[in-house]
Parts: structure tokens; C-alpha cells; sequence
């Protein structure tokens, strides 16, 4: 009797080019030997509210959410990704994409906060939504591994090195 493939474990790690984000894609990282075999980075984009659905002729938000989406993958993991990274740029809510995303994923990381919002809020509210509505566990990064701003020993997971 031969035993089913086993589905990849998916790590869905929410990008908006935040330092947050770029820490969220290293502990990503540095989890992929024990939680995932993939880390689907997914980074969103929506019209701003004044736009409507008539955005400037010049403006092409897709093309700045994969240059965002670029940088990050780049200031995280430079040229080695430690796996297999699918690169996901999507219209819609934020929040709402990335609980969408966690229907297929093993865990979510996400920033403690990205670019919006209020600067000095220890969680912004598309970390907080995701960990309230994801259907899988969520790891929220509060800052790079071993910087003043996140507690590397907090961030870290026992036996892994970064």
C-alpha cells in the first residue's frame, strides 16, 4: 500500500516592504526547517478610497507591489531564499486577503505593523485581524532577529539558528 504524496506546508508571510514584513520573511525563514516546505510571500494592494475605481493613467499598482514584493525578498533572504518561495501580489483588503490565504497555509508571519496606521502601536490592525480571524496559527514578527526592536529570544524559535 503506498502512502499519498504529502502536501507542502505553506508558510504565507503577508509583505508590505516594512521593516515588520522584511522580519516577518527572515523568521519565515529560519521556521522553514520545522513548519513549512514553501513561504508563499504575499504582498497586497487596494485602490485608495479617493480613487474610486479611476486611478491616475501613470499609476500601475501591481508593478510597485512586485518591486516592493522584489525588495523585500532581496533585504531578507539576498540571493539564497532557504526554500521554495512563491510570489503572490493581490488586490483587495489586507487583512481579508492574508485570512483568505491562511485557508491553505500550515501559519501565517506577519509584521507587528506595516506602513500604516500609527507609528508606536505594538500591533497594527492588519497583524491583529489575521490572528483573530486566520484558520491556521499566526506568528506576528515584532522586529528583526537579534535588533532592540523585537526580542530575538522571543522571536527566535528554540533550536533554530538564524
Amino acid at each position: 500500500m503506498t502512502t499519498p504524496p504529502r502536501k507542502p506546508r505553506v508558510l504565507v508571510v503577508g509583505v508590505d516592504g516594512s521593516e515588520q514584513s522584511i522580519a516577518a520573511l527572515e523568521l519565515a525563514g529560519s521556521l522553514v526547517p520545522l513548519a513549512g516546505d514553501v513561504i508563499r510571500a504575499v504582498t497586497v494592494w487596494q485602490y485608495p478610497i479617493g480613487f474610486g475605481t479611476f486611478a491616475p493613467i501613470t499609476w500601475n499598482p501591481d508593478e510597485l507591489a512586485e518591486t516592493a514584493l522584489d525588495d523585500a525578498l532581496s533585504a531578507a533572504f539576498g540571493e539564497e531564499p532557504p526554500c521554495v518561495v512563491e510570489r503572490r501580489v493581490l488586490q483587495g483588503p489586507t487583512a481579508q486577503v492574508l485570512i483568505e490565504e491562511s485557508r491553505t497555509a500550515s501559519m501565517v508571519v506577519v509584521g507587528s505593523r506595516g506602513h500604516g496606521g500609527f507609528v508606536g502601536l505594538l500591533l497594527g490592525s492588519v497583524s491583529s485581524a489575521v490572528a483573530e480571524r486566520s484558520a491556521c496559527p499566526v506568528i506576528i514578527a515584532h522586529g528583526p532577529l537579534g535588533s532592540p526592536d523585537g526580542d530575538p529570544a522571543a522571536a527566535q524559535p528554540a533550536g533554530v539558528s538564524a
